[in-house]
């Protein structure tokens, strides 16, 4: 089969490489699937560069979704040919940007949701529900979503609504019109965010779920009383400096069926910027690392 892995550690743009390996072997509590699509995200190139560093060679690829393709001992509940969604085991010699991958965590794949959109939630929607699920009891309450222009604000945004938040989301033209009608206030992001949230807010926001990329901190701190009330996902050196929090790392996949239910219902949007075979992985690692991603990115292998 073919998979995207790299060889050593480095810029993914020099380290990462098609190969073509052996099928992975499902162990105890794993399926493989056939992968239909592979999103991708920032994580991915991370990963290249040392995060999480172990044997060599690493595949990337955190979220696939596909049909199973086998089944380890101890599985139940699923069988070959079930269309699934879900984050990849991408710790071994490769990972969800291949033909074939394995799997520890999966969901049944909604009908009227398909691959490519299942393939865009995994990452998003964890990362998404477990900073919002880190603010506490949100409903009734006026949420700030910092970097509602990323995928993972975007997802925040949604979850927040649903939750019962008032929600105000800051971003870009991209997503605005999508976060309005879902029924958040948007407002401008950059320079002079603080004084624009409190403004439209009417004074100091509740809570503020923090996806914008590191650096705005201190506009984020003059919307609120107190700095626990900020969670972010992005700002380490903020948990470090200005006592916010962080979202924790008790991983949320459990509410990923949810939201894929909700997704398959347009309920849950997840805008898909482009796709792409696994030979072109170089144009959507160049549009990430722009910044201008504009929604996922997904690497769609070949029909097996």
């Amino acid at each position: 089969m073919r998979a995207l892995r790299f060889h050593s550690y480095g810029d993914p743009a020099d380290v990462l490489r098609l190969d073509e390996t052996d099928k992975p072997e499902p162990g105890d509590g794993q399926i493989r699937i056939a992968v239909e699509a592979c999103g991708l995200t920032p994580a991915d190139w991370a990963i290249c560069g040392g995060l999480h560093d172990g044997v060599l060679p690493r595949g990337i690829g955190l979220e696939v979704s596909g049909t199973v393709d086998a089944l380890g001992a101890g599985v139940t509940g699923v069988e070959v040919g079930d269309p699934v969604l879900g984050p990849s085991v991408y710790a071994g010699a490769s990972g969800g940007a291949a033909d074939f991958a394995l799997m520890a965590t999966w969901f049944p794949r909604p009908a009227g949701l398909g691959a490519v959109q299942a393939a865009a939630l995994p990452m998003a929607v964890e990362t998404a529900y477990r900073g919002i699920d880190a603010l506490g009891d949100v409903s009734g309450r006026r949420v700030l979503v910092s970097g509602a222009g990323t995928t993972i604000g975007l997802a925040a945004a949604q979850i927040a609504l649903r939750l019962g938040a008032r929600v105000i989301a800051s971003s870009g033209d991209t997503f605005a019109g999508l976060l309005r009608e879902a029924g958040a206030e948007v407002v401008a992001y950059g320079e002079g965010l603080g004084p624009r949230v409190t403004a439209l807010a009417g004074g100091p926001v509740d809570l503020v779920f923090d996806a914008a990329p590191a650096g705005i901190m201190a506009e984020l701190l003059t919307t609120v009383t107190d700095p626990t009330h900020i969670v972010t996902a992005t700002d380490f050196a903020a948990i470090r400096d200005f006592g916010v929090r962080s979202t924790g790392m008790n991983m949320r996949y459990d509410v990923l069926g949810e939201y894929a239910e909700l997704a398959a219902r347009g309920r849950l949007v997840m805008p898909i910027a482009g796709t792409y075979p696994l030979d072109r992985w170089r144009e959507p690692l160049a549009v990430s690392r722009s910044g201008k991603a504009r929604g996922k990115h997904v690497l769609v292998p070949a029909p097996h």
